[in-house]
C-alpha cells in the first residue's frame, strides 16, 4: 500500500466526480496525502468538499494562474511533492470540431496544444523549483494511447498533443532524475466515464479483456508511479488499455 503521509499532492482536472482525475485524487487521499484538486469551473469546490481536501479553481492554460495556484497550495498545505497532470482532453465552455489535419484551423490547433500539452508544461515548470529544493518529487502525466501508439481519424490535433506528453515526460525524467525527481506517464485506452460516448464504450468491449477500463484502474497506476515502490521507474509510459493496442486484426470475426 502506497503511503503519502505528509506529502502534498496536486491532481489537476477534477471537475467531474465520475472522471479519472477524481478517482486519482481519491486514491491519493486514501493513501494519506495532503491533497489539492483543481479544475476550471466552480465544480472543483464540490470535488474538494467530496474529498475533504483543498479545491482551487484555475485555468491551467494561463501560466499566471498556474503560478498563483502553486503559491496558494504552498501557503495552505506546503510545497507540492506529487504532481498528477490529469487536466486535458476537454474544457468546460470550450469545444473544437474534429477534422483531418488539412482541415484544422489555427485556432483549433492552438486549442489542442494549449489544453493537452501546454497545461502539462505550465504545471511541471511551476512544480520543479520546490521539488529541486526538497530533493524529491514525483510527476505523473496522464496521457493517452491516442497519439504515441494509435490514432483516430479526425483527431490529429489531439493525437499530436498527447504524443508530445511522452517527449516531455522523458525529457523531465532525464533532466531532473539526479534531483530526486521522477517523471512517468500513464496512457489510458478506453476508460468508461460519464463523458464516454456509446461508441467509445462499444470499442472498449472489443478489447482483449472484453470491457472498457475504469477510472479506478487508471488511478491505481498513477499512485504506483508516484510511490516509493516505483522510485527506480523514471521516464516510463505505462499503457492501461486492456491490451487493446496489441490487437492487429479487428472486426466481426473476432478482435
Amino acid at each position: 500500500m502506497a503511503d503519502f503521509t505528509d506529502r502534498v499532492a496536486l491532481v489537476t482536472g477534477n471537475g467531474s466526480s465520475a472522471g479519472i482525475g477524481f478517482a486519482i485524487a481519491r486514491a491519493f487521499q486514501k493513501a494519506g496525502a495532503k491533497l489539492c484538486v483543481t479544475a476550471t469551473t466552480d465544480r472543483v469546490f464540490d470535488r474538494g468538499a467530496d474529498l475533504g481536501c483543498l479545491g482551487l479553481k484555475a485555468d491551467l492554460t494561463d501560466p499566471d494562474q498556474v503560478e498563483g495556484l502553486f503559491a496558494s497550495i504552498n501557503a495552505e498545505l506546503g510545497p507540492v511533492a506529487v504532481l498528477v497532470n490529469n487536466a486535458g482532453m476537454a474544457q468546460t465552455g470550450k469545444s473544437v470540431t474534429d477534422a483531418k489535419l488539412g482541415g484544422l484551423s489555427d485556432a483549433n490547433w492552438a486549442h489542442h496544444m494549449a489544453l493537452n500539452i501546454g497545461v502539462t508544461f505550465h504545471c511541471i515548470r511551476a512544480a520543479l523549483p520546490a521539488m529541486q529544493a526538497a530533493g524529491y518529487g514525483r510527476i505523473v502525466n496522464i496521457g493517452s494511447v491516442t497519439g504515441p501508439m494509435v490514432t483516430i481519424e479526425g483527431s490529429s490535433g489531439y493525437a499530436t498533443a498527447k504524443a508530445a506528453i511522452g517527449g516531455m515526460t522523458r525529457s523531465v525524467a532525464l533532466e531532473y532524475g539526479r534531483d530526486g525527481i521522477t517523471c512517468n506517464a500513464v496512457l489510458p485506452g478506453w476508460i468508461q466515464t460519464d463523458s464516454s460516448s456509446a461508441k467509445e464504450i462499444r470499442a472498449g468491449r472489443e478489447s482483449p479483456v472484453g470491457r472498457p477500463g475504469t477510472p479506478e484502474e487508471v488511478a491505481a497506476c498513477a499512485v504506483f508511479l508516484a510511490s516509493q515502490g516505483a522510485s527506480y521507474v523514471n521516464g516510463a509510459m505505462l499503457v492501461v488499455d486492456g491490451g487493446n493496442t496489441l490487437v492487429e486484426m479487428k472486426g466481426a470475426d473476432g478482435f
